[in-house]
């Protein structure tokens, strides 16, 4: 009997066990560089023999990957591994892997320099823009981050859900649409962060600096609030800097 249904939220399947063993197997090897970039991966016999599974199983995992970018399947062919550059960037597995690999450092930082670049000008625009549902969403992850500076977990979800919120209330379709491929991204990136994290009131300057946001917003002044959201950003990417010289920022989960 298949394992309970795991959902791949970065490629948009809903995978079973089985399927999930082929995914997470062969998605690590690519990324580790087991399989480099122009390499077929071995064919489906040896695949279903490999994990044991069928080759149904084999092949939906193959289709997941190459949802993600990593794989490309051609008849007659086979499975080849894609160049770098055309992996799902914002895939959370895809980071995860880099993550546990030891591999994460490059593509952390890659996604705190596009939101230094993209979500101080979110801000700006929700200062302007912002409804009054807007303004509860965010008021209601600031509580919740408030409340939960001793659940690091709880807190990363909080956090995520006011970057979201910020993207959300800017009505900009593009930036809403960014902030929803991200957020997965995000919250692995901040729970990295979070490793040197070791008491509660670094958390709270973390919520103090995020009200500042809210209250820019709230205001309309937009240029406060950029600023504001650039200073959350970059204090995020000093502690992230910080955490991925931790031994434990990249493990093995």
């Amino acid at each position: 009997m298949a394992d309970a249904t795991e959902v791949d939220r970065g490629s948009g399947y809903a995978m079973r066990g089985l399927q999930a063993k082929v995914i997470e197997g062969i998605g690590r090897a690519i990324v580790r560089g087991t399989y480099a970039p122009g390499d077929l991966v071995p064919k489906e016999a040896e695949l279903t023999e490999q994990y044991a599974v069928s080759r149904t199983s084999v092949r939906e995992a193959m289709r997941v990957l190459a949802a993600k970018g990593l794989v490309d399947i051609r008849q007659k062919i086979g499975t080849r591994v894609r160049r770098t550059d055309q992996w799902n960037a914002f895939d959370v597995d895809i980071l995860r892997w880099h993550s546990d690999e030891g591999r994460g450092e490059s593509i952390f930082k890659d996604l705190v320099e596009v939101r230094q670049i993209m979500e101080p000008q979110a801000a700006r625009l929700a200062a302007g823009r912002a409804s009054m549902d807007d303004l509860r969403r965010l008021e209601t992850a600031l509580r919740t981050m408030d409340a939960s500076v001793g659940d690091r977990d709880a807190y990363a979800h909080a956090d995520v859900d006011f970057h979201v919120a910020v993207y959300g209330a800017s009505h900009n379709a593009l930036l809403r649409q960014f902030g929803a491929v991200v957020a997965d991204s995000m919250y692995l990136s901040f729970s990295v962060q979070q490793v040197t994290a070791t008491n509660e009131a670094r958390l709270a300057a973390d919520v103090a600096q995020h009200a500042n946001v809210l209250a820019a917003i709230n205001r309309g002044d937009g240029e406060r609030a950029a600023n504001a959201m650039l200073e959350v950003v970059l204090d995020g990417k000093s502690a992230l800097i910080e955490a991925l010289g931790h031994p434990e920022a990249a493990g093995d989960d």
